[in-house]
């Protein structure tokens, strides 16, 4: 347990594994080994959910792959700036309902996100860049992907190997550091709603 990393500091001691992961957007545009990226979808997969019903679903392409135009056409013009140098383009989805009575699920985004954080996290750990973004268009991620109904469309990932900030638009070099994050003050109550 550490109290702090080169960039950022915890106000309570935790470990700099939460304090060094960020969502860069430098990447370098080399390709990530396939058996890579599954070492991110296997910390994905042991993610803790609901009855054990495990509804996150990743979609993905890897650069120069069969699928990547149609996952890079998914992105908004600005996020596209990015993206060009990202390794794999990831679509995350969940199921909306149990598979063991097919009843609704209130916790599958919840759960979702928990697998997504695991990918996060294991990705940082490897030294890759891993960026989670809502700028794409959900609508046509359901149709182009074949997403079914039971599916609700999360949000989309880029991950790459780290690349030159000075290669970024103008616009998105400033931006390309660790930020920080409210008080706890500002986001836990002890009780009631109090903030």
């Amino acid at each position: 347990m550490i109290k702090g990393s080169d960039k950022r500091q915890a106000d309570h001691p935790i470990d700099a594994v939460f304090l060094n992961r960020w969502s860069p957007r430098a990447m370098s545009g080399a390709e990530i080994p396939a058996e890579e990226l599954k070492v991110l979808f296997e910390a994905a997969r042991w993610a803790p959910s609901s009855n054990n019903n495990q509804p996150w679903r990743i979609l993905y392409a890897r650069r120069g792959g069969e699928y990547w135009p149609l996952f890079f056409d998914l992105l908004v013009e600005t996020n596209k700036t990015w993206c060009v140098n990202a390794a794999a383009l990831l679509v995350m989805i969940s199921k909306t309902t149990f598979d063991h009575n097919g009843k609704p699920s209130r916790t599958h985004s919840y759960d979702t996100g928990a697998a997504w954080e695991n990918l996060a996290l294991q990705g940082s750990l490897r030294g890759y860049v891993v960026h989670g973004m809502q700028g794409f268009d959900y609508d046509r991620a359901r149709t182009s992907l074949n997403i079914p109904d039971e599916y609700q469309v999360e949000a989309m990932a880029a991950i790459g190997l780290p690349g030159r900030v000075e290669e970024l638009p103008e616009a998105l070099q400033a931006r390309e550091t660790p930020n920080d994050r409210r008080t706890l003050e500002q986001t836990v109550c002890e009780g009631p709603f109090c903030l």
